[in-house]
């Protein structure tokens, strides 16, 4: 009997979100994860939505503002196992600073972000990883924007775990999935997803001809071959976890939370938190 449960959805049908949904839901039963285990947390988008169609504990916030709320739950409950799933505007956009701070912090979390390189929740303006020249509703003359490389990014600033993906090789993304959750620190996982209704250049075909997943001979652990794999987003597109290694996290260089006790289960002192309380009154 199938653990989690999804929800019908307010997709696009052909969406590619819909194939993340389901690798989603196939990743956290071959962990032999228990929804009561899991909180999903997102910011505002269409691929936001995904914590509200899974029955996992979940939590919406601020566009833009996921990161911050993953990682005080981690902090608060490490033994949570918690998921940003949320979309390129929201985690590059809005969320872009905290993307970069999270990646210093490395609290053990797991980011998935569906990257459709547009904006589909407010129909159709480019994203931070919109191509140059790409011409969209709002941008009529063309996206005059360098786009972001999310994966180049992640992996200079100091990533542990950095993975790309297609939402149309559901074998593979569900693969990299459980290895970002089963990662012991900051797990970031790009996952290509291509918009039916606002994006006609970066189509199911125009990735179906262009992503190669990584052979067995490529060695994640390299950090100048993972960079150069990042740049590669022309001709063929990379696929597969980029890069690799093992750091330590954020609990385990913080004293207090290294006891293994978590917050919630520690003794509350609620006099001092009443009085904190009032002195903002």
């Amino acid at each position: 009997m199938s653990k989690f449960e999804t929800y019908e959805t307010a997709w696009c049908p052909g969406c590619g979100n819909f194939n993340i949904l389901r690798c989603l839901k196939t990743a956290l039963e071959e962990l032999n994860k228990d929804p009561y285990e899991v909180l999903m947390v997102a910011g505002i988008g269409q691929a936001a939505k995904t914590p509200q169609y899974i029955s996992a504990n979940s939590f919406c916030g601020l566009h833009g503002r996921a990161l911050p709320a993953a990682v005080a739950a981690k902090i608060a409950n490490e033994k949570l196992t918690v998921i940003v799933d949320s979309g390129d505007g929201d985690s590059y956009g809005e969320g872009g600073n905290h993307f970069i701070h999270n990646i210093r912090r490395n609290v053990d979390i797991t980011h998935f972000v569906h990257d459709n390189q547009i904006y589909g929740l407010t129909k159709g303006q480019a994203s931070p990883t919109t191509g140059e020249g790409q011409v969209t509703q709002v941008q009529t003359n063309g996206n005059m924007n360098t786009p972001l490389n999310p994966v180049l990014m992640a992996i200079a600033a100091g990533a542990g775990f950095v993975a790309r993906a297609f939402s149309g090789d559901p074998k593979q993304l569900t693969e990299i999935m459980k290895e970002a959750i089963s990662y012991p620190g900051y797990a970031f996982v790009d996952i290509l997803q291509p918009c039916i209704s606002f994006n006609k250049v970066n189509t199911f075909a125009y990735y179906k001809s262009k992503v190669e997943p990584l052979g067995e001979e490529y060695d994640p652990a390299d950090k100048i071959a993972a960079l150069s794999k990042a740049m590669d987003f022309d001709d063929k597109i990379p696929t597969g976890v980029i890069y690799k290694e093992e750091k330590v996290n954020f609990h385990q260089k913080n004293k207090l939370l290294s006891e293994g006790i978590p917050l919630i289960d520690r003794k509350k002192r609620m006099e001092a938190v009443d009085n904190l309380i009032n002195s903002f009154v």
